[in-house]
């Protein structure tokens, strides 16, 4: 990996900062975009002393965040002529609803709309980086999910698993639909399910259901490092070179659910979600 760039979203703790961390063992030069600058600095500080690399920098940007992610995206290309690894990993899974600055509502905001628009802003840097990957960190709870239409951003019903679980599948839609736009050019795109990790993702939840999504995670919930094995093997290992619009578990292709395949879902979802990219682009050009 020595000369090679990767991005690496949600990158303060958990899966993110491990993937960042085995990344770096590996020889090269690793980006953390992480929220927060006080704890941002931390991680890149620990990635450095676990790795004995300097070859590690901070980036900062809100991912729920639209304009954030063009600042982003715009600073990133002013540093930087080439990206070979981009791992979409920042999530949240939220009990109660939200919304973004941009009014979405805010699970959808991060998890999908953040994989969205950053790898689009970032896919000219990618395509001259070839052969690049794309990495979208996902989860089986997208097994129990299902796309409504009619209500994306869930203003009438809201239950934070199953709007959790939306996100995840519209990770792996976006992930087959990428792919198909990208046949025949030298950019990859897979969706991994880390397992369940404990970590602190969903801790700010508070009440019965954030009490015992905390409980079962902590009884059955893999280690950070654990769950940072698949996405790092998605994006190094020799044997995922040239394999694309694929799902991986345990470092294995594996079927995801069957809602995941619908090719009209994945093109609306694109649709929808590239209008909402434009969108929220012209009011901040206001």
């Amino acid at each position: 990996m020595e000369d090679k760039i990767c991005l690496v979203t949600g990158a303060n703790s958990g899966i993110g900062k491990y993937t960042a961390l085995g990344l770096a063992r590996a020889g090269a030069r690793v980006v953390m975009v992480c929220r927060s600058a006080e704890r941002g600095a931390q991680a890149q500080a620990d990635v450095i002393a676990g790795s004995g690399s300097d070859k590690v920098e901070l980036m900062l940007a809100d991912l729920s965040s639209q304009a954030d992610i063009g600042s982003l995206a715009t600073a990133y290309g002013q540093r930087h002529d080439r990206l070979d690894i981009l791992v979409n990993n920042a999530g949240v899974y939220l009990n109660q609803r939200y919304e973004s600055v941009d009014g979405l509502e805010m699970t959808f905001a991060l998890n999908h709309m953040g994989y969205f628009t950053l790898t689009n802003l970032l896919l000219p840097i990618l395509s001259q980086s070839g052969p690049a990957r794309i990495v979208n960190v996902s989860s089986d709870a997208h097994r129990m999910a299902r796309l409504n239409f009619d209500d994306l951003q869930n203003k009438r019903a809201y239950r934070g698993f199953s709007v959790y679980a939306q996100s995840k599948l519209a990770n792996i839609l976006f992930t087959y639909e990428l792919a198909r736009r990208l046949n025949g050019q030298a950019v990859t795109v897979n969706a991994v399910h880390p397992g369940m990790v404990n970590t602190n993702f969903g801790a700010s939840n508070g009440g019965l259901g954030g009490y015992l999504f905390r409980k079962i995670v902590g009884l059955f919930g893999l280690t950070a490092v654990k769950g940072a094995i698949t996405p790092l093997h998605v994006a190094l290992s020799p044997a995922v070179a040239g394999v694309t619009g694929a799902y991986f578990v345990r470092q294995q292709q594996t079927k995801s659910s069957q809602a995941s395949y619908n090719e009209d879902a994945a093109t609306r979802l694109w649709a929808v979600s590239e209008g909402l990219m434009q969108q929220t682009k012209s009011l901040a050009d206001q």
